[in-house]
C-alpha cells in the first residue's frame, strides 16, 4: 500500500501543532509565517493555511498583518465545548434512536471496524472516529444540528489528537465505549441512547483534561 503524500500545509500544521502542545511554543509567543516557512524550507502560504487551521481549533489567535500568537489550551473553554457537544449530540442521538434502521447499524459497525484497523495511525484514527460520530448524528435527519456538532468537534480536534497520539491504549479501548453507543441505538430507546452518550462524553472530557493537566488519565 502506498504511503499517503503529506502536503506542505499538513507538514506545517503538524510542526506547529506539536510545538504548541509540547510547550516549545509557549502561550503568548508570536508565530511568524515567514520564519516558520524558512525553517521548514517552504513558502509562507502553507504556513498561513496551517495557522488558520490552528486558529479554528483555538490554539492560536490570528491578528491582521501581525502574524499569530499562541493561545494555548484553556481547560475551562475545553470543558465548555464538551458540555455543548454533549448536549447537542445527546439531542441528535435521542432523535436518531427511533429512526435508526438495521442498515444504519451495519454502517456504524463498519465504521467501528475501520477505526480498529488503524489504531497505530493517529491521524487516520482521529478521522475515522470523527466519521463515526458524524454519521451517528446524521441519522437524526437534522443537518443543521449535525453541522453544529461538527463545528464543535473542530474546536477540540487539536487536544483530542494530542491525547490519542500519546495514549495508544485509548485507541485500542475505544471499540468497547463506542460499541455501547451502538448497542444503545439498537434498542431504539431515545432515553437510554442519550444517557449512554452523555456518559461517554463525560468520561472522555474528564480523562482528556487529566491528561492535559499532567495527571494520570485513568483506565
Amino acid at each position: 500500500m502506498s504511503t499517503p503524500v503529506v502536503t506542505a500545509e499538513e507538514e506545517a500544521y503538524r510542526y506547529l501543532f506539536d510545538a504548541i502542545c509540547q510547550g516549545r511554543f509557549t502561550t503568548g509567543q508570536r508565530i511568524v509565517a515567514e520564519s516558520i516557512g524558512a525553517e521548514l524550507s517552504m513558502s509562507r502560504m502553507p504556513v498561513r493555511e496551517a495557522l488558520r487551521r490552528l486558529h479554528s481549533e483555538g490554539l492560536v489567535i490570528l491578528r491582521p498583518n501581525r502574524g499569530a500568537i499562541v493561545k494555548g489550551l484553556d481547560i475551562d473553554e475545553l470543558r465548555d465545548i464538551f458540555d455543548m457537544r454533549a448536549a447537542l449530540e445527546g439531542l441528535a442521538i435521542r432523535i436518531a434512536a427511533p429512526r435508526c434502521t438495521d442498515a444504519h447499524l451495519s454502517t456504524l459497525e463498519r465504521l467501528l471496524d475501520d477505526m480498529d484497523v488503524c489504531v497505530d495511525n493517529t491521524e487516520l484514527w482521529v478521522q475515522r472516529h470523527c466519521a463515526f460520530h458524524q454519521y451517528l448524528c446524521s441519522i437524526s435527519g437534522r443537518p443543521r444540528l449535525t453541522r453544529e456538532i461538527a463545528s464543535l468537534y473542530t474546536l477540540i480536534e487539536g487536544p483530542m489528537r494530542l491525547w490519542v497520539e500519546q495514549t495508544t491504549s485509548r485507541r485500542r479501548k475505544a471499540r468497547e465505549a463506542h460499541q455501547e453507543l451502538l448497542d444503545a441505538l439498537r434498542t431504539r430507546d431515545p432515553v437510554l441512547a442519550e444517557k449512554v452518550l452523555q456518559e461517554h462524553a463525560s468520561s472522555t472530557v474528564s480523562r482528556l483534561i487529566a491528561f492535559i493537566e499532567g495527571s494520570p488519565p485513568g483506565t
